[in-house]
């Protein structure tokens, strides 16, 4: 039995040479002590520190709209750019250690804001239950989890939900997007929510559409705040 550990670890590196893991980036191959990413990725990734300044650019895509305690992102997001890769990679190819990674990153950094001090619940956006069963999993399901452990806090996937399964909307502009999405989300049982700080997370933020349409009905409960904090921003 002692040398079971030995082993596991043979038949690990024996399969880790005929089956390396890759970049979620870029695709290379991983060196040893790399995870998920590689290091020059990592170094590369278009980091917004958005979470730095309390009027950024991100909280200003909510001014005079809502009353946003805090908004801010991680990267940028550009198309034909391994930030694409990495989103798609977590979004629709089953690659969650991606939220994971990032949780961790931006949790640890997001401790330090004087703004999210107090958070009391992670709030994710939703998937339609159809959405969900076509997919498997809620791609920011890893992110909140681990910035749920990060902030001391508590991720609650219960509190809002999904009405409408909807098209993609990414190619929609604001007015479109917002028409529709009027009756995009609901509440569960909010009782005992109130006087509540929700942190909700989204993967990317295009237009904001998304996160005003979620935002809107956790404001309906009494005398709460609302912050919002993605993966990454993609600058329209």
């Amino acid at each position: 039995m002692l040398f079971l550990p030995a082993m596991l670890q043979l038949f690990k590196s024996v399969f880790d040479l005929f089956f390396p893991k890759t970049c979620l980036g870029c695709s290379s191959i991983l060196s040893v002590g790399e995870n998920t990413i590689c290091t020059q990725c990592r170094h590369e990734i278009p980091l917004t520190q958005t979470h730095l300044v309390a009027d950024n650019e991100i909280k200003r895509c909510f001014e005079g709209i809502l009353p946003i305690h805090h908004a801010s992102s991680l990267f940028y997001f550009y198309k034909n750019h391994f930030t694409q890769e990495l989103i798609h990679n977590l979004k629709y190819r089953g690659y969650q250690e991606v939220g994971t990674l990032f949780g961790n990153w931006y949790g640890s950094e997001l401790a330090e804001v004087s703004a999210l001090q107090n958070v009391d619940y992670i709030i994710p956006i939703p998937l339609h239950k159809k959405r969900l069963k076509e997919r498997g999993y809620n791609q920011v399901e890893t992110f909140g989890l681990a910035l749920a452990e990060r902030l001391n806090t508590t991720y609650n996937d219960k509190l809002l939900f999904r009405k409408t399964y909807t098209s993609k909307q990414s190619k929609k502009n604001r007015i479109k997007r917002q028409k529709d999405a009027t009756d995009w989300f609901e509440l569960g049982n909010c009782r005992g929510f109130e006087n509540k700080h929700f942190l909700l997370i989204d993967d990317v933020m295009t237009t904001g559409t998304t996160l005003e349409m979620a935002a809107r009905q956790l404001l309906k409960i009494p005398n709460v705040k609302v912050s919002i904090v993605t993966l990454a921003f993609a600058k329209s």
